[in-house]
């Protein structure tokens, strides 16, 4: 049985990495007023920064139609796969989880498809997908990479730290002036995943005492620590960040770029943690 993996582009793995696990990946969409761009095929990680710092209002992201789904699970039963794993974006927060559940049932004459609510955001999503590849790699079956990621959703974390509250008052999510006093304390908020939401989770002084906080909460799962990922938002200090968590976990951490549907809301200089436990 051959058994692929399908996510979306709120994964932001890097390309590398889709590429060596042969992961097909849907992009979502994204708007920046009329203008409306593939994500990372019309339109880089570095060209979305560059054009929000341009632009007043945020852009917009929107879930893939079922079509672009639907054409990619077909790709696949002609490649020779019997099933296919769907690890999607958080169902609260995007349609689309709902548009692969559309697809998957206007395939199943043909293929097995099975969608699963990552209940997380970028490399949360990543490492998930990361998992149920190398299990059905490894010959896993359609069930048990469906009922793997079913569980690692339930037992995966992100945590983030955002360096700039510009793009949540220029989505309203901040008034301008809480947002220029929390600037001009230098405020760092802390955000985490909860339940397929992002939660505020606190706050930090200074960018070095976010990146502590941060490492103190991967420190804090003890040995329970796994496939460790680090997300940036074009940031200059991820090699030091990623230094200072070497010391943690022996594996291999993933370094990815947080793209649009994501850094829409958080905004350049994110940066944070992805891991199972």
């Amino acid at each position: 049985m051959s058994v692929r993996i399908v996510t979306d582009s709120s994964c932001d793995l890097p390309e590398s990495v889709v590429t060596d696990l042969g992961v097909r990946v849907v992009p979502l969409s994204i708007r920046f007023g009329d203008d409306e761009f593939i994500d990372r095929e019309e339109l880089s990680t570095e060209q979305f920064w560059q054009k929000c710092a341009a632009q007043d209002a945020l852009p917009e992201t929107a879930a893939p139609a079922p079509g672009q789904f639907e054409k990619v699970y077909r790709e696949l039963a002609d490649d020779g796969a019997t099933g296919i794993v769907v690890i999607s974006l958080s169902g609260k927060l995007s349609a689309t989880m709902q548009s692969a559940e559309l697809a998957a049932r206007s395939v199943s004459e043909t293929i097995d498809v099975r969608v699963v609510d990552s209940r997380s955001v970028t490399l949360g999503v990543g490492t998930m997908v990361i998992a149920a590849a190398r299990a059905a790699g490894e010959g896993a079956s359609l069930d048990e990479v469906e009922n793997m990621s079913t569980d690692r959703a339930n037992r995966t974390h992100v945590f983030g730290a955002l360096d700039t509250l510009e793009n949540l008052k220029k989505g309203g999510r901040i008034g301008g002036a809480k947002a220029l006093l929390a600037t001009a304390l230098a405020i760092k908020p802390i955000v985490e995943v909860v339940d397929g939401e992002v939660a505020q989770a606190g706050k930090q002084r200074t960018r070095s005492k976010a990146l502590k906080f941060l490492v103190d909460k991967v420190k804090s799962y003890g040995d329970d620590v796994n496939d460790l990922a680090v997300l940036h938002a074009d940031c200059d200090d991820v090699d030091e960040f990623v230094a200072m968590l070497q010391p943690l976990y022996d594996g291999e951490i993933v370094i990815g770029d947080i793209g649009p549907v994501i850094g829409t809301h958080t905004g350049q200089g994110t940066i944070g943690v992805a891991f199972s436990s």
